[in-house]
């Protein structure tokens, strides 16, 4: 990623209003947030400078995961954030000077392990796989492709993979890296930045093990998807391990090239389902032993508790656990932790959550955003190519149909439109659900996903 300092500055100041925005506590962001600030960027990752070595440690500790979430929603990009201390960079600089020419760093996180990996129902199939192949890559399913919503676990199980096979043979060439940040480094390639050595040559002669997480985004990236499709051929070619992640189904990834589709599916194509009530509390239990704690510590109601109020995925189950431990920590210390102060803590959250059940303007054209590859603003804003013009169509409908809304104020809510062409948006719309099995199916699975 190529930015100014000034760009830079004001991503990390976007980020930061986030972060102040999420947190509970404005003590935490002034002790441990306030005058940070982004050193640089490379490749995917993040070099944050931290005011205090108790800064880094607290952030690393207890708010990665809301940092990371923050600046995914900022940058669209899954960053590996480090946080450093000022007399730490020079260190960091000179590490830099250490990487391979072509994708500085394969982000494989140790912590992500099969031992840590919480097996249910929702993802045994999966974890079966993952596991077969960290013992044989190459030679049993290739492609794996794992797919699933946000935070279940999909990034786990790749990096474990890689993790396990480098255990084993601590001289294989193993290779993480998120689909953005492909993207990012093929326009290197191509800008004639690093002409030494093509990027086919490179992931043939230095991959043994392909990881690639969240393929998505090479939706609408027709260069960079020739590229990959060339690459992803050689590897599979020469017996290379390649693991895929996605947010759908391949024969849901609407305008992904139709022969990498058809190369995904050769593989094998599994999905992880959200977590039942009994995975949830183990995940949580988890959790809790991984950070140092005795788990009887907690009564079983608030482990059933948090397990069904969060159970999404689990990064919001972590994050819940996080507010419980820093308010038994910080605003009420005690050992024992009961429900009547697992209510106290984290009735906040409860009320966000429910917040964010209820069905509204935004709520309606988030899900469409998801569905579609798309973010909200491109929805409410002025571009007019063919696949944002059906969503934002899709999306005046269902506000109008869903939640009664007047033709006048649907065109306000996207860019200032006036009511004619929110009426004729709807109507496009539901001329298409008369003839149009696609339009019907992705209406049907997008109320479905709104609850209705």
């Amino acid at each position: 990623m190529n930015s100014t300092v000034s760009e830079i500055s004001q991503l990390w100041d976007h980020v930061l209003l986030k972060i102040h925005d999420r947190l509970d506590d404005q003590r935490v962001y002034d002790s441990f947030f306030d005058k940070t600030y982004i050193d640089s960027l490379d490749g995917s990752t993040m070099i944050v400078v931290a005011n205090s070595s108790l800064a880094v440690i607290i952030i690393n500790s207890k708010y990665q995961n809301l940092v990371s979430q923050a600046v995914e929603d900022v940058t669209g990009t899954n960053f590996q954030i480090r946080f450093v201390e000022k007399s730490e960079l020079k260190k960091v600089q000179e590490e830099k000077k250490e990487k391979p020419s072509f994708f500085v760093d394969s982000h494989l996180d140790p912590k992500f392990n099969f031992e840590a990996f919480v097996v249910g129902d929702s993802n045994r199939e999966a974890y079966q796989a993952a596991l077969m192949i960290s013992k044989n890559p190459g030679k049993l399913f290739n492609p794996l492709l794992l797919y699933s919503d946000s935070g279940l676990g999909k990034t786990h199980l790749m990096q474990s993979i890689g993790n396990a096979i480098r255990e084993e043979s601590p001289n294989s060439k193993v290779l993480y890296i998120a689909a953005a940040d492909f993207v990012d480094e093929y326009i290197k390639f191509a800008q004639g930045y690093k002409e030494e050595q093509t990027l086919a040559q490179f992931f043939k002669s230095d991959v043994d093990c392909l990881l690639i997480d969240d393929i998505q985004f090479l939706i609408g990236k027709k260069k960079t998807m020739e590229m990959f499709f060339v690459i992803f051929s050689d590897l599979e070619k020469s017996g290379k391990q390649i693991v895929i992640t996605s947010d759908q189904h391949p024969n849901m990834l609407d305008g992904l090239d139709d022969r990498l589709k058809s190369r995904f599916q050769a593989g094998l194509v599994l999905s992880i389902k959200r977590p039942d009530l009994v995975t949830s509390a183990e995940i949580l239990r988890a959790k809790i032993t991984a950070g140092g704690l005795d788990v009887n510590d907690f009564d079983e109601d608030v482990i059933n508790f948090l397990a069904s109020r969060f159970s999404n995925n689990v990064r919001e189950l972590e994050g819940a656990l996080n507010r419980l431990l820093f308010y038994t920590i910080n605003m009420k210390p005690t050992k024992h932790i009961t429900m009547e102060v697992a209510t106290e803590a984290i009735q906040g959250l409860i009320s966000v959550q429910d917040d964010k059940t209820k069905l509204s303007e935004g709520r309606i054209v988030a899900a469409v955003a998801d569905y579609y590859n798309l973010t909200p603003s491109q929805l409410t804003g002025k571009i007019r190519t063919s696949q944002i013009a059906l969503a934002r169509h899709i999306a005046m409908y269902l506000i109008k149909t869903m939640l009664q809304v007047p033709f006048t104020k649907i065109g306000q809510y996207f860019g200032g439109r006036d009511h004619a062409t929110a009426m004729k948006g709807v109507e496009k719309v539901e001329k298409s659900l008369r003839f149009d099995p696609d339009m019907r199916k992705a209406v049907d699975e997008l109320k479905a996903k709104l609850g209705k």
